[in-house]
């Protein structure tokens, strides 16, 4: 399956949870464990810590020896993060905690498991 079609996969997923859901009862704060792939299909792990306040939060990845940041908002389970790069990342908040996300433009993908 190609990096494409993996990233259509999550946005599908993503709609039903998305619809009708509310950001109510769902905190994210914590330490995450990142597994992502990038654009060019190489395979990437990381240590992600989110802080979450109301519909804010604030977001810092470690990976390897690269550190980013950005902030976001919480609608519903969907949540969007400025990193600085042209894309956020979109996330969607499943059930069990983790969080599924795609990055730039659709073409990489991430899980966030909570530590």
């Amino acid at each position: 399956m190609d990096i494409n079609r993996r990233g259509m996969l999550v946005a599908l997923a993503a709609l039903p949870l998305a619809h009708g859901a509310q950001a109510q009862g769902v905190g994210l704060s914590g330490a995450y464990v990142a597994y992502g792939l990038n654009p060019d299909g190489s395979a990437y792990q990381g240590d992600v810590t989110i802080i979450h306040a109301g519909q804010s939060v604030a977001m810092t990845w470690r990976i390897g020896n690269d550190t980013y940041r950005g902030e976001g908002t919480l609608e519903g389970r969907v949540l969007s993060v400025n990193w600085g790069d042209g894309q956020p990342v979109i996330y969607v908040v499943m059930p069990n905690g983790a969080l599924h996300g795609t990055w730039a433009d659709g073409t990489a993908l991430e899980k966030l498991v909570p530590d």
